[in-house]
C-alpha cells in the first residue's frame, strides 16, 4: 500500500509541475493546436492575432453574450452554474454555466465532451490560467482558440471566413453575430442568420452598449 500510495503522490506533484509549466509558456507563447482543432474531421484552419489586432467590439459581444461577469469573478459564476442547472433540469433549450475563463482552459489543455473526469481537470487549469494569466492574456487566448466555424478557430480565421477582412475592424453587428454563434459555430449562420440566432445577435448588440457603459470589459481595457 505505501508504494502505491507513494506512486500516485508522484503522479500528482508530476501532473501538477507539468500543468503549470505549460500555463507559464502559454502566458507568453501562442498555444500552437488544440485537441479539438486535431480531432476536428473537418481539419483546422487558424491565423492568431494579439488582442491589439481584434477590434474591441468582439470582446464586448463574448462578454455580453457568454459571461458578463467576466472581470469580475474568479474564474467561476457559481450563480450562473446554479441557473444553468435549474433550467437544464426543467428540459428545453440546455443552457451552459461555463464562464469564458473555464472555456478557455478546455480549449486549450483539454478535450470537449462532458464528464466529472474533465471537469474537475478543467477547475484546475481554470483556477491556474486566472493566477497566472490574468484576464486580458486570457480574453486573448479564448478570442483565437474559440471555434469559430466549420473547420475554423480564432477571431481572425472567422472574420476572414464570414466577412473577407481582418477582425481588426469588425462592425457592432459583425461581432455580435459572431458571438451568436460561438456555442454552436457548425449550426449557427454568422451571414444572413435567420430565426433564433437573428434574434440572439440582435440582443447581444443591444447588450454591447450595457457592458462599455458599465465598464464590465475593463479588466481587459483599462
Amino acid at each position: 500500500m505505501r508504494w502505491l500510495l507513494t506512486l500516485l503522490a508522484k503522479i500528482v506533484v508530476g501532473f501538477a509541475a507539468l500543468s503549470l509549466a505549460l500555463v507559464l509558456l502559454f502566458k507568453f507563447v501562442p498555444p500552437p493546436v488544440t485537441a479539438t482543432m486535431l480531432m476536428d474531421e473537418n481539419g483546422y484552419t487558424k491565423d492568431w492575432q494579439p488582442l491589439a489586432g481584434i477590434d474591441r467590439n468582439l470582446v464586448t459581444a463574448v462578454i455580453a453574450a457568454e459571461d458578463g461577469k467576466f472581470c469580475s469573478h474568479d474564474g467561476f459564476d457559481r450563480e450562473a452554474i446554479e441557473d444553468a442547472m435549474a433550467h437544464n433540469a426543467k428540459g428545453g433549450r440546455i443552457r451552459g454555466g461555463s464562464t469564458i475563463s473555464q472555456q478557455t482552459a478546455k480549449n486549450v489543455f483539454l478535450w470537449q465532451g462532458g464528464g466529472y473526469v474533465r471537469k474537475g481537470f478543467e477547475a484546475w487549469f481554470t483556477f491556474l490560467i486566472e493566477q497566472v494569466w490574468g484576464k486580458r492574456r486570457i480574453m486573448e487566448v479564448y478570442l483565437n482558440v474559440a471555434e469559430t466555424g466549420i473547420g475554423t478557430y480564432g477571431a481572425e480565421a472567422g472574420a476572414q471566413r464570414y466577412f473577407q477582412h481582418s477582425a481588426a475592424r469588425l462592425t457592432r453587428i459583425e461581432a455580435a453575430r459572431m458571438a451568436a454563434a460561438l456555442p454552436q459555430p457548425k449550426r449557427r449562420a454568422v451571414v444572413n442568420p435567420t430565426g433564433f440566432t437573428r434574434r440572439y445577435g440582435n440582443t447581444i448588440a443591444a447588450r454591447m452598449a450595457v457592458v462599455r457603459r458599465e465598464g464590465l470589459d475593463a479588466c481587459v481595457y483599462p
